[in-house]
């Protein structure tokens, strides 16, 4: 039995026994209620689906056999019902909660082929159905975490299929699929016990090259990250050593951050489609749960992993500090927290699992623990004091945890950080972190201090003094000016009392904490904690309502819980003789102050008060307020509707009585605070039972409304703690420590079998006094109250009415307090039962146990009440219906009535959110290696655990009788219940805003609840809509209740409600008002979001005709609506057609529905697209998308090889929808006018930077608009099916969901749309607007790509030379449009674009054949653009010899083009290289079998041999020497001779700059477009030119150089190309022109971050050795460049070189500061020399930025020293030790303890100039 069952309440407890029985009567009623061969019969179980899971949150004993036929059940279901979505959302989330919560239980079989079918149908086909996109969100969400949750049930052999399966669509790393590929292994992909052995180093290896295919993706990373970090937690048969040095140099890449003043994100990214990255989701940022993972299951004993990781954490701290946050904030803060989080998981589930454990060698030993801790220390260090909230605390919480790991090293580093924020008082949020720490590790420091397994003694008593000294500074502050710091210091306290058993003060010599006298402390506390109360300032304005609860605090309540805690623990710990102290102090406190701006602050200290020992309390500090409220309110004027009957409304008196404002305020304060401190009174009170009724009675006899307010509190208040169940003793310490025995035990709920659980909570339970005692009380204040409101109504017995208003008000108050007092305690309505025999009630009527305290009252009473509340409301509406604050006060009334439990459920759901700041100061992680006791589970405090075990009882009693009578059909809805709903309804329409809003969310609590009533709401607020004459405030309130989830769900079954919804909104276009069709429109779009289909019963036409005719006249009527003549306004025109839509989409899927409503739908579509509303156009787009389906005359793959088709074969297929659409496009004209109104949807701006993507939703539509347009994600709009970058191809003005619609119509009607088509095709292909074009191109893509019977002719008749033509055009704007149209008639076929359409060849060949000589560059560059759009969309492993042969002319051609004039097409020749070599080297790569097809092979070995490599790498060597000759020559020439030279060198200079230019965009476009990783040979070849061409003469080269630079950085080098890189790098770095040398240095730095894991250590030693040389260059400006990146390197490098340079430096350094004197007689060392020695010293001070390492003030004071030499040197020192004063400035006060007194003189006189200008 679960703990917090096991602690309810007796009486509850008892019952939670017959759970188990009820359980396995749901599960059976399930298995009924759903037969196999009825499909339909999924929608009757699915009102048992809130009934499962309201068990599984009930945490119920049920038994397993019940659980495992109920997964069974489930999973049956879930495949049963294709295409039924809600259905499959509802029982899919349950599954996943049943199978998360007994995944260790159960022992089932999954198969992973129907969850992958069900997936594949619904989200990746092209034609989704009619459903939302809402809807089709939550389906997606539902179906991946169900397979998450299935994975470990897959049987052995399902991962080498579903690797099988995927791995196909991996091949081509540039097309869409395999960005779906790689998320269909990270979702399917198991990696359970029976799937292990398919893991094996060979796939591993695999999966690394896969990794690397795409670079710099995020999306791609993410996905590889997390399948191996799944792999490396799971596997163990695994050996990772070979592959860590590339597995961290990926993890250390993957944050993005900024290298060496680089930019801090990816300069270009690789695209991922919307509809990927939003199915898969991941966030874009870095996947540092994965890593994190991923890193702590690769600690193993004795590995290499161990310095690997430190080498990530030394490159990564930086990034922490404070000063360094940027955007890499966050995914640095997760890659902390997670790794805390993984490490404590792996060492709990080693430390549970050491008898039976796997492999020994593999567990974490005492070193392996110490050095995580370590490690990860350095990046808490950093990250300690950000500025960013949420790092701060992800480092105080893993302190928290590592504390219990490593008390050893944790500890006295808060300790020092403790004292440190002490000393320096600067920053207060350092403060408030500080104290936030101390609390976080509270407990630990206790039981270091307590146990003896600690080494060493003296660090016991060290840990002590830090709480000692944290308590008493603790108490400065608490300060009402500072929140932050305020709440931690309470928190502190908390904690630390929270650990403790008893406080006292006899000194004995074991006492704990001995400096401090409890008693001293304790005054000093009250007396602080007083003044901070007098001088709080109330938040806000109280609110002079009725909502002005008793606790509109300040701070110390909005902000936390923890201020209120802090009471309960402490006053709760307190000794007899310290409680009465304490108490003593309170009473004269609350005595002597009257704050009304602190009342619920007071309240909560005199609760705290009362709920530690109630008896000493109540008579010490209620009793005296209690009599002092009766005694001010003796002498004040009375109204006499306070309940005592004696009514003065006979005489009516002319002044109104009132009370003055102080002495209102007063008894306000006072009798407020009353009812928060007697919350917890229970049978104490009973003895003041007189006064308290005199106090309530009086309150709301008093004339002041605000006194009647607080009266309420306190009557509720009463009567919540006279029959409420709470728990009493819930802060008293019962569980001592074993070990230490002054601490308290605390405890898990996990670790508990059901015969030994701990003592539970002891409960108040309500003794017949007190439930006496409330029932008087109800008398008085409920059924007087009521008796007076009936009397009040019938007959008028104020002449006066504004006296009778006060009346009602205080009557209705009475009325309403007693209901939220007694809660669910007073007996729900009986409901009437449909049948008159009602069977054997106890039998249906239990689910779960629950009950929030002892029943009062009758059911009598609750209907008597809801017979008077109905005939006043009638009364109210008719006499007050301007009057708020009655309707507002009728309305809580009924709602209360009406929604039994639902106030618990309020209370339920607000106090979780209270704990949602379950702190870490108050959770003991389940593993403790300081006492060495581990648990299951997190231990907290016993006092937590009730709380928690407190508000489930709260949230049991609102549950436990919700759900029972929805689950029988038998019963309905009591009379009293219609009555309430009636009024309700009518409160709904009321004219005050927010009257309607509390009575739409108090009916829709009611609805949920009662079904049956819906349909009654709907069909009235239909009516509304269609109502001409309806007032705005009646339309506004119908809507809200009308797009409620519960009223949609609805509609999906009824047919009969759906009609009046439709046709209510589509006639509602009457109302004038902005408001009402704001709201008309959002009903509509949420309609559409949520759209789950119609009622199947709506086409049934077999048993009465009368259904089936209902849905014909729907259709029929609406479509009378959707044309554009009925003039309409054009928004209900687009409702109509969208309604029509959904319609035409649901009938579909039916058997029963009649296929005349489809044509006719197809056909009503096509002719809107030539409509005069856009809107109505875009809609009509969408819907033939989907409409046009089966495509007959569309050649299947057989038939594309032989001839074209046999003509019988046609014969038999026709399309349904043919024969319409034919009548309808042969019509005169049809095509020209369609064309002409698309092309408006094109909007083209000036200056091309055209409408954002998307489909059609150009500037000219509105947000609403577009919501309703816009289907779900048209798939089509994921056409370019690879990813865009060329910049050429840009624009976004080809939509091609246009095209598809042409295409589809081709395939559904054959020839005859072509014949129709084609002369407005060439007219408009030829059209001088840029619209025009655009549809032209548009139309002309669907033709080529249809592959219908007789397109071949159709080319060799018209479609060749129309394509010729656009080729030849001369017209420039239009290109981007013409590309995408060829790039849309190449694209392959089928899901994964491997198919072959018919006419791709003859394109290409069109495109291949040279151009006539006299074409202009445009023309050359335009065709070299198509060829560009061609080559991206074709697949390269499946070439066939054509394209082959194709290639290999084109990369001819290419290479012989390289000079030529124009900027423009050597950009698209470079760009054209860059895919042609790369799907080239793809071709070569994936093997081939050459026999077959008779290839050409020597074609192919030209290809795989790969000479332009060669030719490419050697021309650019030689071009880039004659560059940097001619650049020097233009530098050093006189102008004399140049003429002569001019004419050869010119001539030939200008082709190799442009030839370099070419070159340029080939290696930029092969690294923006992701396809570098099969070019890296090319790249590390052509890395020279890059580097040493960013200065020349020639800036357009230069440029273009800089851009390629920039994207070079951020590409990692693998094996075996990298040795290459490095000697790249190593003879540029020693090249002649310095700039080579300096850019060099530049491309070193990132270099080296990036590679640092896969160098080895000789590479970076040369590399170390080279630029050390460099420290004296002869040019100054290589020579501090070189310092910058040494120092950059000792950071992240490895120790052993940094220390041997360390070393090195000083020694030199210190030799010359010796040899100074000798030095200048005889000046033997240059400049150079002595400024190499300064940098390489300045280069080491600068590599520990915040640090300050045992080496450090050495270097600095040397370097000071230097300050007196010549220029260079003295301005490096004076600006060195400047930085170094910067970096230190925040800890110089610890730090410079390190320093002598000497050094510090020297460091002094260096940094404070002597004269200004120095």
């Amino acid at each position: 039995m679960h703990l917090y069952n096991a602690w309810l309440p007796p009486p509850v407890a008892q019952e939670t026994k017959r759970e188990k029985d009820s359980f396995s009567r749901v599960v059976c009623s399930v298995k009924n209620s759903f037969k196999p061969d009825d499909p339909d019969s999924v929608y009757s179980t699915l009102k048992w689906i809130s009934v499962i899971d309201l068990f599984i949150k009930a945490k119920s004993d049920v038994s397993l056999e019940d659980v495992s036929t109920l997964v069974e059940i489930g999973l049956e279901l879930f495949k049963n019902s294709q295409n039924k979505l809600y259905a499959q959302v509802r029982w899919g989330n349950i599954l996943v909660r049943v199978l998360n919560k007994y995944r260790k239980k159960l022992s089932l079989k999954v198969q992973w082929r129907p969850l992958y079918d069900t997936l594949v149908n619904t989200h990746f086909t092209r034609d989704t159905g009619p459903e939302g996109w809402r809807l089709r969100q939550r389906h997606f969400e539902a179906i991946t975490s169900l397979v998450r949750s299935c994975r470990r049930f897959f049987p052995p052999g399902s991962a080498f299929e579903i690797w099988s399966e995927f791995r196909s669509l991996l091949e081509n790393p540039w097309h869409n699929s395999s960005f779906e590929g790689s998320g269909f292994v990270r979702l399917f992909l198991p990696t359970n016990l029976d799937n292990q052995d398919f893991f094996t180093n060979d796939w591993i290896k695999s999966c690394i090259d896969l990794w690397d295919s795409m670079p710099n993706c995020q999306f791609w990373n993410s996905q590889w990250a997390a399948l191996v970090a799944r792999v490396v937690k799971n596997c163990n048969s695994i050996e990772w050593e070979c592959f860590l040095p590339t597995l961290f140099a990926r993890y250390l890449n993957m944050f993005e951050v900024p290298v060496a003043n680089g930019s801090g994100s990816y300069p270009f990214s690789v695209d991922v489609p919307r509809n990927t990255r939003f199915l898969f989701s991941n966030k874009t940022v870095t996947p540092a749960k994965a890593i994190a993972k991923a890193i702590v299951y690769l600690l193993r004993p004795g590995s290499s992993m161990q310095d690997q990781f430190e080498k990530l954490v030394n490159l990564l701290e930086q990034y922490y500090h404070p000063s360094n946050g940027g955007r890499w904030t966050y995914s640095l803060e997760r890659f902390l927290f997670h790794l805390v989080i993984q490490f404590e998981k792996r060492l709990q589930h080693e430390q549970q699992n050491t008898e039976n454990s796997r492999q020994p060698k593999l567990l974490l030993g005492r070193s392996e623990r110490t050095y995580f801790v370590n490690v990860v220390l350095k990046l808490i260090d950093r990250g300690q004091y950000s500025k960013n909230e949420h790092l701060s605390e992800t480092v105080a919480a893993a302190t928290s945890v590592l504390s219990y790991v490593e008390p050893s090293l944790v500890l006295p580093f808060v300790a020092s950080r403790f004292h440190m924020a002490l000393e320096t008082m600067t920053a207060t949020h350092q403060l408030k972190i500080a104290v936030m720490s101390v609390a976080f590790v509270g407990r630990s420091l206790f039981l270091t201090s307590q146990s003896t397994s600690v080494e060493s003694v003296e660090s016991g008593d060290e840990f002590t003094d830090l709480l000692m000294v944290s308590l008493s500074n603790v108490l400065l502050g608490m300060d009402a000016n500072d929140p932050p710091k305020t709440l931690a210091t309470m928190q502190l306290i908390g904690s630390i009392f929270s650990n403790l058993a008893y406080l006292d003060d006899n000194i004995d010599e074991s006492s704990f904490l001995p400096m401090i006298r409890f008693s001293e402390w304790l005054d000093e506390f009250l007396c602080r904690l007083f003044s901070l109360l007098l001088h709080l300032e109330p938040s806000s304005v109280t609110n002079e309502g009725l909502h002005s609860s008793a606790t509109s605090g300040t701070f110390l309540v909005e902000d936390g819980p923890y201020y209120y805690c802090m009471l309960e623990i402490l006053l709760g710990r307190l000794s007899k003789s310290l409680y009465t102290q304490a108490l003593k102090k309170v009473c004269k406190f609350v005595k002597t102050n009257i704050l009304p701006g602190a009342i619920a602050e007071v309240g909560l200290l005199c609760c705290a008060c009362v709920h530690s020992n109630p008896e000493e309390a109540v008579t010490h500090l209620i009793e005296p307020i209690l009599s002092s409220v009766i005694s001010s309110l003796e002498g004040v004027p009375v109204t006499g509707f306070g309940g005592r009957g004696t009514s003065k409304s006979s005489v009516s008196i002319k002044a109104k009585p009132t009370l003055s404002p102080a002495l209102e305020t007063s008894i306000d304060y006072q009798l407020k605070t009353l009812s928060v401190a007697i919350s917890y009174g229970g049978p104490a009170l009973l003895r003041y039972k007189d006064q308290f009724k005199e106090a309530i009675i009086s309150a709301f006899d008093s004339p002041s409304w605000k006194v009647n307010g607080a009266g309420d509190h306190l009557l509720r208040s009463l009567l919540g703690s006279l029959i409420l169940y709470y728990p009493i003793d819930q802060y008293k310490c019962i569980f001592r420590h074993p070990v230490a025995s002054e601490l308290e035990e605390w405890i898990s709920t996990k670790d508990y079998s059901n015969n030994e659980l701990p003592i539970g909570p002891k409960w108040h339970i309500p003794s017949d006094e007190e439930v006496n005692f409330a029932n008087e009380l109800l008398d008085l204040h409920f059924k007087a109250a009521l008796d007076d409101l009936f009397t009040m109504c019938q007959t008028k017995i104020h002449s006066d009415s504004g006296d009778e208003k006060e009346h009602l008000k205080v009557t209705l108050l009475r009325i309403d307090s007693s209901l939220q007092g007694v809660l669910s305690c007073l007996p729900d309505f009986r409901p009437s039962s449909s049948n008159a025999v009602v069977e054997d009630p106890d039998h249906t009527s239990f689910l779960i146990a629950g009950a929030t305290g002892s029943s009062v009252g009758s059911t009598q009473l609750r209907e008597k009440a809801a017979e008077v509340i109905h005939a006043s409301c009638k009364y109210l509406l008719e006499e007050k219906s301007d009057d708020s604050i009655l309707l507002i006060l009728i309305i809580r009334i009924m709602d209360a009535l009406a929604n039994y439990g639902s106030l618990e459920y309020d209370e339920w759901s607000n106090h979780r959110q209270a704990w949602k700041l379950e702190s870490a100061a108050i959770v003991e992680p389940p593993i403790n290696f300081i006492v060495s006791s581990h648990s299951k589970g997190k231990r907290r405090p016993r006092w937590a655990l009730i709380d928690k075990a407190y508000m489930h009882n709260t949230w049991r009693s609102s549950q436990s009788s919700y759900h029972l009578l929805r689950t029988s059909a038998k019963f309905i809805p009591s009379d009293h219940l219609n009555l309430l709903m009636d009024n309700l309804l009518n409160l709904s329409l009321q004219s005050y805003e927010t009257v309607r809003l509390l009575a739409g969310k108090s009916l829709l609590k009611l609805i949920k609840r009662w079904p049956s009533m819906i349909s009654k709401c709907v069909l009235s607020l239909a009516e509304n809509l269609k109502d001409p004459n309806a007032p705005e405030n009646v339309v506004l309130g119908s809507c809200a209740v009308l797009a409620s989830q519960s009223v949609l769900k609805h509609l999906t079954t009824d047919p009969k409600a759906f009609s009046s919804f439709i046709i209510g909104i589509l006639s509602s276009s009457h109302h004038e008002s902005l408001k009402s069709q704001k709201a008309i429109n959002e009903l509509f779009v949420k309609y559409n979001i949520y759209f789950a289909g119609v009622s199947r019963s709506i086409f049934r036409t077999s048993n009465n005709d009368t259904d089936g005719q209902v849905f014909g006249d729907l259709v029929s009527q609406i479509i009378s609506m959707s044309f554009d003549s009925t003039g309409l306004h054009w928004r209900y025109n687009l409702m109509a057609n969208r309604v029509l839509l959904l319609l035409a989409m649901a009938s579909r899927n039916d058997p029963n529905a009649s296929s005349t409503i489809l044509s006719e739908t197809a056909g009503h579509f096509l002719k809107n697209l030539k409509s005069q509303l856009p809107q109505t156009r875009i809609l009509a787009i969408s819907a033939l998308n989907t409409l046009l389906k089966e495509s007959p005359y569309k050649l299947s793959a057989g038939e594309q090889s032989g001839s074209s088709g046999s003509g019988d074969l046609q014969e038999s297929t026709k399309s349904s929808l043919e024969g319409v659409l034919t009548k309808i496009f042969q019509e005169e004209g049809f095509f020209y006018e369609t064309l002409n109104s698309l092309s408006h949807v094109h909007i083209i701006t000036d200056t091309e930077s055209t409408s954002s993507r998307g489909h059609g939703n150009s500037s000219f539509q509105s947000f609403a608009d577009k919501s309703i347009t816009r289907f779900y994600f048209d798939f089509s709009a994921s056409w370019p099916r690879t990813p865009s970058w060329i910049s050429l191809l840009g624009s976004d003005t080809f939509y091609s969901n246009f095209a598809r619609i042409f295409k589809r119509l081709i395939q559904e009607c054959g020839m005859p749309v072509l014949l129709a088509l084609r002369s407005t095709l060439e007219e408009f292909a030829n059209a001088k607007e840029r619209s025009k074009q655009c549809v032209a191109a548009e139309a002309l893509a669907g033709v080529l790509h249809s592959d219908v019977d007789g397109i071949l002719g159709a080319w060799d008749g018209w479609l060749m030379a129309q394509v010729q033509n656009i080729i030849l055009a001369q017209s420039v704007e239009s290109i981007p449009e013409w590309a995408a149209c060829i790039r849309y008639a190449v694209t392959g076929k089928g899901k994964y674009g491997t198919k072959v359409p018919l006419l791709r060849q003859k394109i290409l060949d069109g495109l291949a054949n040279p151009l006539p000589s006299t074409a202009t560059t445009t023309i050359v560059a335009k065709r070299y653009t198509f060829l560009s759009a061609v080559l991206i969309e074709i697949s390269p492993q499946k070439m066939p010899a054509a394209e082959i042969q194709l290639h290999n002319e084109l990369l001819e051609e290419l290479l012989g083009n390289m000079c030529h004039s124009s900027a423009q097409v050597r950009e698209a020749i470079g760009v054209n290289l860059s895919v042609l070599c790369s799907n080239i080297r793809l071709y070569a790569s994936s093997d081939h079998d050459f026999s077959h097809e008779g290839r050409n092979s020597d074609v192919d070995n030209r290809l795989k041999d790969g000479s332009w490599v060669q030719f490419l790498i050697k021309r650019a060597s030689e071009v880039v020497i004659n560059i940097q000759s001619t650049s020097q020559s233009d530098n050093l020439e006189t102008p004399i001779d140049s003429k002569l030279q001019d004419v050869h060198l010119n001539g030939d200079s200008q082709d190799d700059v442009k030839w370099m230019e070419t070159l340029f965009h080939f290696i930029i476009s092969s690294l923006k477009s992701g396809r570098s990783s099969y070019l890296l040979d090319v790249i590390v070849g052509l890395l020279y030119p890059v580097i040493s061409l960013q200065e020349t003469s020639n800036k357009d080269l230069s440029t273009l150089a800089k851009a390629a630079f920039e994207l070079l950085k951020w590409r990692i080098f693998w094996e075996p190309h990298l040795q290459e890189a490095v000697s790249v790098i190593l003879s540029s770095a020693n090249d002649s022109n310095w700039r080579t040398r300096s850019a060099t240095l530049t491309y070193l730095r990132t270099f080296m971050y990036r590679h640092t894991f896969i160098l080895s250590s000789v590479e970076k030693q040369q590399i170390w050795s080279t630029v050390e040389k460099l420290l004296i260059d002869n040019q100054v400006e290589v020579r501090e460049h070189a310092a910058a990146v040494l120092a950059g390197l000792m950071k992240g490098g490895d120790e052993d070189l940094a220390r041997d340079f360390r070393d090195r430096a000083y020694l030199k350094a210190n030799n010359l500061q010796r040899k100074r004197k000798q030095r200048n007689l005889s000046s033997g060392h240059s400049i150079a020399s002595i400024h190499g020695a300064v940098l390489a010293l300045t280069a080491s001070v600068l590599s520990a930025p915040y640090d300050m390492p045992s080496w450090l003030p050495e270097h600095v004071t040397l370097l000071a020293r230097f300050a007196v030499e010549p220029t260079p040197v003295k301005s490096t020192v004076t600006k060195a030790v400047a930085e170094f004063r910067r970096t230190h400035a925040d800890t110089w006060n610890v730090q410079k303890n390190s320093f002598t007194e000497e050094q510090l003189e020297v460091l002094a006189d260096t940094s404070s100039s002597s004269s200004y200008f120095a």
